[in-house]
């Protein structure tokens, strides 16, 4: 039973438009967004941030981005999350081996050095306390610059507060988003949990 019920997508206009917008990236509007919508400016600046932080405009593909959206949403245990990030990695190109081993990527040769600290950076930037050091530092900078570092936190810090909203909230899981998790994640023990 999720905190507060989200809003149906076709409540008013306003709510309409969102859920217009989550159907062309998802498939689906998610029910944290329509939860939101109960304050329409935070639906709204949460998706004026959403679309800031997924532009891509250094070297990080929309898949890769994705991808350090699931390895964070694993790391702070967000079921509702880790779903949501897996399918959008699939719907936005990562390539086949690497959804079925994400769970590996430190070892799993589908990944590049590059793309493996930039998920180590997730793992440690979403870990409490944060793990961020010097040695991850020198790490990212062998293939990123600065201002793809601050793509990859931004994106880290959405699913930060992503996280905090859905497992709080006890979001009810999307049948897309079940399916995704089912696909990719099951064979690790992943489950809805207390967003079913």
């Amino acid at each position: 039973m999720p905190l507060v019920s989200p809003l149906n997508p076709n409540h008013d206009q306003e709510t309409k438009e969102l859920a217009e917008f989550f159907n062309e990236t998802l498939g689906f509007c998610p029910n944290s967004v329509l939860t939101m919508q109960h304050r329409p400016a935070i639906s709204k600046a949460f998706i004026q941030l959403n679309k800031a932080v997924m532009a891509n405009e250094g070297k990080l593909t929309s898949a890769l981005k994705r991808m350090i959206a699931w390895v964070s949403s694993n790391a702070t245990g967000c079921r509702y999350c880790q779903a949501h990030a897996i399918r959008a990695a699939e719907r936005y190109g990562a390539e086949q081996e690497k959804l079925d081993n994400i769970w590996d990527y430190k070892t799993h040769q589908a990944f590049s050095e590059a793309e493996r600290v930039a998920l180590d950076f997730s793992l440690a930037a979403s870990q409490v306390p944060n793990a961020v050091d010097e040695n991850l530092k020198k790490r990212l900078y062998k293939y990123w610059n600065e201002g793809e570092v601050v793509e990859m936190l931004g994106v880290i810090s959405l699913f930060g507060y992503l996280n905090r909203w859905n497992d709080s909230m006890g979001t009810s899981i999307e049948k897309g988003a079940v399916e995704s998790g089912e696909k990719y994640l099951q064979k690790t023990g992943w489950n809805p949990g207390k967003h079913a």
